[in-house]
């Protein structure tokens, strides 16, 4: 396709997920005209993407929700506690349409570039479709989670069954009924993909490498007497999660989401009648139970051993349960709510695989090899996990001053300030990216954006075109994020929070773990006045 004509505008947004979607609505907001690129047909972002049976939110829809807006607040209606992909896509939509936005979007385009002109000290982006747009700013909401990892094994090629990623799920419904399906990866996708369709398949056989740590999510139908009440007082509600640390609050429960003793401060008896209470509540009540589970080993293996209790009294196999008990760190790999996935493997037509004693060999035509066994399929699905947080924007060639590509940059080793920027990439940001809170990514998002815009006003009425990190403030930042995430039992576990499922990317905390009301200290001191900034 031949290029188009040279587009001028302020801002430009790569993603239409829910930052990308708000960063479009605040850029009109600040009448800043903007151009948003979204590969997908829709809006919506990985709930566009990932429609695999049984994709569902693990953060309560009344939290998992937009709050600049308190008519969509009161105005949108869930319908469980828990939504689904098709309610949560449907809620992207209702934005997307309710504030005009689509206008500002083109569907069906891949950025592939994105280069800063010190002549003109704009950003010029390019797009797999021959679009070319010079803009001032340029905003990457390419999404925390959202770099597939393909599949690699060897004859995978000669298979001639059916294949499919969690991550690309099409949207023609696949017919499980009598077919040999077999899963490889039992990460969070992959856990609930097997709740899904473990009564739909003929049989199904899950290849497990590393087993995850599992609490039942107790998902429900909305209580419209109890969100009423949430609504009148949605304030509060935002404020408990500004609070906190991740950006939810436990609001179906008493469970406290600001805990203040230690593990090992309290008795067993205790200590085992709150984690009891919080498998009741369900979802991720966990990551609140104590305030050093994350730090202390000691108090980490209560609550590891707890789950790996829970297991046992579920999987009525002694041999299996034991296969699907993790040996690591509790909460350093991601806890996965699920519903009904462990007693999946109590019925007569799934099996699990353990690829630690029978490693994948290779794909045949009927199907794989694990050990010295080939194991027949009709169907396999890939739930092999994501590139986080630097994946997306690394498939985007982007260079900033002196044609630096931040890909090679990355390469040496993670860089950010705030969780935003990075030196020599002046007028550049990413929501939700490398350094950020790990937080409740919509919340998130505002709380980003909002800093980031009033930061360029401020910029114009002071006459000033370029927001730029300074070296000494950034290396500051990423020693601060390092120091947190090395003080945590994170680098002690093989896990994404570091980089590990990426071959070759160097091992270093990826998100900052100091908890959101440090994470905001930090960020209105830096934006008040612009004074931790190189502003032109």
């Amino acid at each position: 396709m031949s290029d188009k004509a040279v587009e001028h505008v302020d801002v430009v947004v790569v993603g239409a997920g829910f930052a990308g979607i708000y960063a479009v609505y605040r850029a009109g907001q600040d009448n800043h005209s903007v151009k948003c690129f979204e590969a997908g047909t829709e809006v919506g972002g990985t709930w566009y993407w990932n429609r695999y049976p049984g994709a569902r939110v693990d953060i309560e829809c009344l939290e998992y929700s937009y709050s600049f807006d308190d008519e969509l607040q009161q105005e949108w209606e869930w319908t469980e506690r828990y939504a689904g992909q098709d309610e949560i896509l449907s809620y992207a939509k209702h934005v997307a349409d309710k504030y005009n936005l689509r206008e500002h979007m083109q569907f069906e385009t891949r950025v592939v570039s994105a280069v800063f002109d010190e002549d003109s000290q704009r950003w010029l982006v390019k797009t797999n479709r021959g679009d070319h747009v010079s803009a001032k700013f340029c905003f990457m909401a390419t999404g925390l989670i959202s770099a597939p990892v393909d599949p690699d094994f060897e004859g995978l090629d000669a298979f001639k069954g059916e294949q499919y990623m969690t991550s690309r799920w099409p949207k023609d419904e696949i017919q499980f009924a009598g077919k040999r399906v077999g899963v490889i990866g039992t990460g969070s996708s992959g856990i609930q993909v097997i709740s899904e369709i473990a009564d739909k398949a003929g049989e199904l056989l899950v290849f497990q490498r590393t087993p995850s740590y599992v609490i039942p999510l107790q998902n429900h139908s909305i209580d419209k007497s109890q969100v009423k009440k949430i609504k009148d007082k949605y304030d509060e509600l935002r404020d408990l999660e500004g609070q906190s640390f991740g950006g939810f609050t436990l609001m179906h429960s008493d469970l406290s989401p600001l805990p203040s003793k230690s593990a090992m401060e309290v008795s067993e008896d205790e200590r085992r009648a709150e984690y009891e209470d919080r498998w009741k509540s369900g979802g991720l009540s966990p990551y609140y139970a104590y305030t050093d589970t994350l730090l202390d080993e000691d108090s980490n293996a209560t609550l590891a051993d707890f789950a790996r209790k829970k297991i046992r009294e579920r999987v009525n196999d002694p041999v299996v349960a034991e296969k699907l008990s993790p040996d690591y760190h509790i909460l350093t790999r991601r806890l996965s709510p699920e519903t009904n996935f462990l007693e999946a493997f109590n019925r007569d037509n799934v099996d699990l695989v353990d690829l630690k004693e029978k490693p994948i060999q290779r794909f045949t035509e009927n199907g794989i090899i694990v050990g010295d066994e080939e194991i027949a399929l009709d169907i396999v699905i890939f739930a092999t996990g994501f590139d986080v947080m630097t994946g997306a924007m690394d498939r985007i060639d982007i260079r900033g001053r002196e044609s630096q590509s931040l890909k090679a940059r990355w390469q040496e080793g993670l860089t950010s300030y705030l969780g935003m920027m990075t030196r020599g990439f002046p007028n550049f940001f990413w929501l939700n990216g490398p350094h950020s809170q790990f937080y409740n990514p919509i919340l998130l998002a505002e709380f980003q954006c909002d800093l980031i815009f009033d930061a360029l006003t401020q910029m114009e009425a002071e006459g000033k075109k370029s927001l730029e990190a300074t070296d000494e403030n950034e290396k500051a930042w990423v020693e601060l994020t390092n120091q947190i995430g090395n003080m945590t039992l994170f680098p002690k576990s093989n896990n994404y929070y570091m980089g590990d499922n990426i071959p070759g990317k160097p091992r270093q905390t990826v998100f900052f773990m100091g908890g959101f009301p440090m994470y905001r200290e930090q960020c209105l001191a830096a934006f008040d006045d612009l004074g931790a900034f190189d502003v032109v």
